[in-house]
C-alpha cells in the first residue's frame, strides 16, 4: 500500500441493524475529534431499512468520517426464508468478506488498526493477513460480552437446552445468567444462529484487543472478572477498553408534526411523561397493544407512545423491515375511543419519533422500553429511569442488569416475549417509578448517579476517556507514515 496520509487512520467493519451502525458511527466520530485519527467505515447495510439509509447520509452529509458501502449481496439462496436474524447477519457478513478484502488492499494508506464490530468476526482473519492491528467493537455491555466468550465452554459443558436448565449460568467473577434470559440464539442449540454465535465467542480472543459500550462504574464486577487471570482473562487473554457511553448526540428535527410534540413536551411539568417506544425492530401482538393502550390509559400518567403495526410475532419478523412500520390510521390498532380518551395526556405518533430529544427533554420522567443497549444509553445518560420491556437479542438479559444489578428500572414478571403482559401490571410499573414516592424515588435518584458517573467517565481523567487514549495509543505506537 502506497502510504500518504499525514495522520493515522482507523477502519471500521460495522454489521446491519441500528444497533450496529449507531455506535460504530458515533465512536468514529470520537476518534477522529478527540484522538486525531483519520476513520473510514466499511458498513454493511440491511436491504430494506430506510432509517439506517438516513443515518447514513446524514454521516455521509457531516464528512467526519470516510464512509464506504459494498454492493449488496443476495443471500437468498444460502439460507432459509425464515432463518434468524443472527443467521442472515452472519451470512451477510461472511458474503462481504471478499468485498472488504478488496477495498482493503485498494487504500491508499496503511491503517493503524482494523475495528470490527461483533457480527463480522469472521473477518478478523484479514488484517491478520496483512498484518494489520485488529480490534472487536462490542457496542452491547460488559455483561453480554462476559457470556459470548464464555459461552464456547459453557457448549462444552451444558446438557441439554440451556432454556431447560434447572440451575442458573456461571459465568466466573459475573453475575449468573438464568435460563430465561438467555439470548436469542441459546434458545435453540440445533438453529443455526446458535452455531454462529457460538463462532463469534470463539473468533472474539482472536482479536488484539476488545472495545466494549460499558464504563467501570456501571460494571465494576463484570470488567474486574474480564481482567482477572484467574477467571475470564485466562479466556480471552487480550485487553478490554470500556469506551461508553458511546451514543447518538441530539440533531435537528425535522419541520412538522416532530416538531408540534417537542412544543407539547414543553408545556408537561418536569418529568411528568413516560417515553413509550420498543426500537427500531420491535413489535408488539394486537393484543398485546390493547392491553398497553389500557395500562397507560388507567395509570392516569402523560405519556408518548410510538405506536407500529401489530404483527403475531415480535422481533424477528421485523428487524430488517422498520424503514416501513408507521402507519397514519393508527386508531384502528388501539382500543375504541382510547385517543379521544387520552387526548389531554397523551400523545400517540405512528412509527417514529424524535427519541433522543424525547428522552433529553426535562419533562420526559420514564422511557418504556425495549431495553436494546443504544436505548439504554440514552436514557441512562439523561438520567431517565426504565420500564423494562425486553422483546428479542440480549434485551432479556439488559433489562435484568438494569433491574437488578444496577438498579435503574422495573420489569414484569412475565416476559413479553413468552406472553402477554395484563393491563394490571402495566399500570403497576408505571406506578412504580412515577408515583410510588419509596421506590420511585429510589429508583430516580439511582439514575441520577449513573448518570453522573458516566460524565466522569467521559470527562478528561476520567475512566472511559483513559481507556480511549490507551486504546489510541496502543494504534498509534505501531503506526508508520
Amino acid at each position: 500500500m502506497e502510504i500518504t496520509n499525514s495522520k493515522p487512520h482507523l477502519v471500521f467493519l460495522s454489521s446491519p441493524g441500528l444497533g450496529h451502525l449507531i455506535p460504530v458511527l458515533e465512536l468514529g466520530n470520537r476518534l477522529v475529534t478527540l484522538c486525531n485519527f483519520e476513520v473510514t467505515i466499511f458498513t454493511v447495510l440491511s436491504n430494506t431499512s430506510q432509517t439506517e439509509t438516513q443515518l447514513l447520509q446524514s454521516a455521509m452529509t457531516a464528512k467526519i468520517c470516510e464512509i464506504i458501502q459494498p454492493p449488496p449481496v443476495d443471500i437468498s439462496s444460502l439460507i432459509q426464508p425464515e432463518a434468524a436474524i443472527v443467521t442472515q447477519i452472519s451470512v451477510m457478513m461472511r458474503e462481504i468478506r471478499p468485498a472488504f478484502r478488496s477495498a482493503l488492499s485498494a487504500l491508499n494508506f496503511g491503517p493503524a488498526a482494523i475495528i470490527i464490530d461483533l457480527s463480522g468476526t469472521e473477518s478478523l482473519e484479514i488484517p491478520k493477513e496483512l498484518g494489520i492491528p485488529k480490534y472487536v467493537y462490542m457496542p452491547n455491555n460488559a455483561w453480554f460480552l462476559a457470556l459470548t466468550i464464555y459461552l464456547p465452554f459453557l457448549d462444552q459443558v451444558v446438557e441439554g437446552e440451556f432454556v431447560d436448565q434447572k440451575e442458573n449460568l456461571e459465568i466466573p467473577g459475573c453475575r449468573p445468567v438464568r435460563p430465561e434470559d438467555v439470548v436469542d440464539p441459546m434458545l435453540d442449540r440445533s438453529n443455526q444462529q446458535y452455531f454462529e454465535y457460538v463462532r463469534v465467542g470463539n473468533e472474539i480472543p482472536k482479536a488484539d484487543g476488545i472495545l466494549v459500550n460499558t464504563w467501570e462504574a456501571l460494571e465494576p464486577t463484570t470488567l474486574a472478572a474480564l481482567r482477572d487471570e484467574n477467571l475470564l482473562y485466562k479466556t480471552i487473554k487480550i485487553p478490554v477498553f470500556p469506551i461508553g457511553p458511546v451514543r447518538r448526540a441530539v440533531g435537528k428535527v425535522q419541520v412538522g408534526s416532530k416538531c408540534e410534540l417537542l412544543n407539547w413536551l414543553d408545556n408537561q411539568p418536569k418529568e411528568s411523561v413516560v417515553y413509550v417506544s420498543f426500537g427500531s425492530g420491535g413489535t408488539l401482538s394486537f393484543e398485546q397493544m390493547q392491553e398497553i393502550a389500557y395500562g397507560l390509559e388507567m395509570s392516569h400518567q402523560r405519556f408518548i407512545w410510538v405506536v407500529r403495526r401489530p404483527t403475531i410475532e415480535t422481533g424477528d419478523s421485523s428487524f430488517f423491515t422498520t424503514g416501513n412500520v408507521g402507519d397514519d390510521d393508527i386508531s384502528r390498532y388501539l382500543p375504541d375511543g382510547f385517543l379521544t380518551r387520552t387526548k389531554n395526556i397523551g400523545r400517540v405518533i405512528p412509527g417514529w419519533g424524535p427519541q433522543v430529544q424525547i428522552i433529553g427533554h426535562p419533562s420526559t420522567g420514564a422511557f418504556f422500553s425495549h431495553c436494546g443497549w443504544n436505548s439504554i444509553l440514552e436514557s441512562l445518560t439523561n438520567g431517565v429511569p426504565i420500564i423494562g420491556w425486553p422483546l428479542y437479542a440480549e434485551q432479556r438479559l439488559n433489562a435484568t442488569l438494569l433491574a437488578e444489578e444496577v438498579g435503574v428500572a422495573v420489569k414484569p414478571k412475565i416476559l413479553p416475549s413468552n406472553g402477554v403482559v395484563k393491563r394490571e401490571e402495566i399500570v403497576m410499573m408505571i406506578r412504580k417509578i412515577m408515583a410510588d414516592e419509596e421506590e420511585g424515588d429510589k429508583i430516580r435518584k439511582r439514575v441520577k448517579e449513573v448518570k453522573e458517573n458516566s460524565e466522569r467517565a467521559l470527562n478528561e481523567g476520567g475512566s472511559s476517556c483513559n481507556a480511549l487514549s490507551s486504546f489510541a495509543g496502543e494504534c498509534k505506537k505501531g503506526w508508520k507514515r
